[in-house]
């Protein structure tokens, strides 16, 4: 297994159907523009892949808030459900401990919603905390 950063137009495409998996209310296409949209603003995407086969894919973005100091918070961490249980999803959280521990990054962030009780115990196995409520307001 390999860890990519992607970093090209053509690599955006070939994630965002995995990505569809978890946003299944975007087309391709609108995925891919979002994508496009959230990297000018410093949101990074890598992918594990195996030979040609690319098995999980996440969205990242690094910070830093007076709550949390430097942080690594990860968007749209999903495995594709062909691929699940090959320790993919476990190879890309030790990449992601390793980023931020080369990068002087205090914390890794992220959401996950309240229905996902499987994603939940595999955080919960990888040393994350249910540190908060996450509130929203749709306004």
């Amino acid at each position: 297994m390999e860890v990519i950063l992607a970093t090209t137009n053509e690599e955006i495409i070939e994630i965002a159907p995995i990505i569809q998996q978890l946003r299944p209310k975007y087309t391709l296409e609108k995925l891919s523009d979002l994508m496009h949209q959230q990297r000018k603003a410093g949101y990074q995407l890598v992918y594990v892949c195996e030979g040609d086969t690319i098995l999980c894919v996440a969205g990242f973005v690094k910070g830093h808030k007076l709550g949390w100091g430097k942080y690594l918070y990860i968007d749209d961490l999903v495995t594709d459900e062909a691929q699940r249980s090959t320790g993919a999803g476990k190879y890309l959280m030790e990449w992601f401990k390793d980023y931020a521990h080369i990068n002087q990054i205090d914390q890794i962030h992220l959401d996950s919603g309240v229905h996902r009780y499987g994603a939940h115990k595999f955080y919960l196995k990888e040393d994350f905390v249910i540190a908060s409520h996450h509130f929203v307001c749709q306004c």
